[in-house]
């Protein structure tokens, strides 16, 4: 490997399972110290105890990211464990479909609140620490190279019919990793999103029967993808396939590790050339 992520600390939001999992595992056996949250507790833990079987060192604070005092204590939490934060990777979120005349406002705002809303509560309460550690290590005539990536998907880039509450978080999220990039420049910051197409998780099993469902703050929110328009999405692929969990922690490594040091405020699409 070209480089190594030894003594950093990452902070990843819903990491217990897919995805989230997939990138706490990748950025460890890079080096990196991992705090893993997510929403339930039971695959946070075992992310955790995945993490701490290969060797490396890994924490746990399960939580609703969407609370407006959550953000605040994982990065405290964050700082305390490890004494450092380097990398954050705001990739908690999930889906709540339909068209717009179907769509209410509570579904509306909770896309909003998990996929814009928590990744700024969280970058807003991580900034006191960036701020004044990075003042403090150009003092010192040093320049430490911290990370920020956000998830979006081409449902922000390009829209998705179904998928207005969801489509209008990922492509908010864009807007605050540019700014981002452009305010925290100074501080030694690079800032960046990584968008995903088909990646197979949960979210993406066919439906073969009864709706899947995942529970979200006592809400059960049906989750899935009709068989045939898993497939037919599929072959609008090039690469003609979903692409794997691994696959998509690869393109946010990245971002994550010193071969992005002067890319800032851009996004990557790792899609399998997939465009809706």
């Amino acid at each position: 490997m070209p480089f190594t992520l030894q003594s950093k600390t990452a902070l990843i939001t819903g990491a217990g399972r897919g995805i989230g999992r997939a990138i706490a595992e990748k950025l460890a056996a890079a080096g990196a110290s991992v705090l893993i949250n997510d929403l339930d507790a039971v695959p946070a833990a075992e992310a955790c105890q995945a993490v701490r079987a290969s060797g490396a060192r890994a924490e746990v604070l399960a939580g609703d990211i969407t609370r407006p005092d959550f953000p605040q204590k994982l990065v405290d939490r964050t700082i305390a464990v490890f004494g450092g934060l380097d990398i954050i990777v705001n990739n908690a979120g999930y889906t709540w479909d339909n068209v717009i005349q179907k769509t209410s406002d509570e579904q509306f705002q909770a896309m909003l609140d998990i996929h814009i809303t928590a990744p700024f509560r969280v970058l807003r309460a991580a900034s006191t620490f960036i701020r004044e550690t990075a003042k403090r290590e150009m003092a010192e005539g040093r320049r430490n190279m911290r990370k920020v990536v956000n998830i979006t998907s081409i449902a922000g880039t390009e829209g998705n019919p179904g998928q207005v509450g969801y489509s209008s978080g990922k492509a908010g999220v864009i807007g605050l990793t540019r700014t981002l990039a452009k305010e925290w420049g100074r501080y030694h910051v690079n800032v960046n999103c990584v968008g995903f197409g088909l990646i197979e998780t949960r979210l993406i099993q066919p439906l073969t029967g009864a709706a899947a469902n995942i529970e979200v703050q006592g809400r059960q929110i049906a989750v899935g993808v009709q068989p045939k328009v898993l497939e037919s999405v599929k072959s609008m692929c090039p690469l003609g396939r979903a692409g794997t969990p691994d696959e998509a922690a690869g393109a946010v490594l990245f971002f994550c590790s010193p071969l992005s040091d002067y890319v800032t405020g851009e996004v990557l699409i790792c899609s399998g050339g997939l465009h809706f």
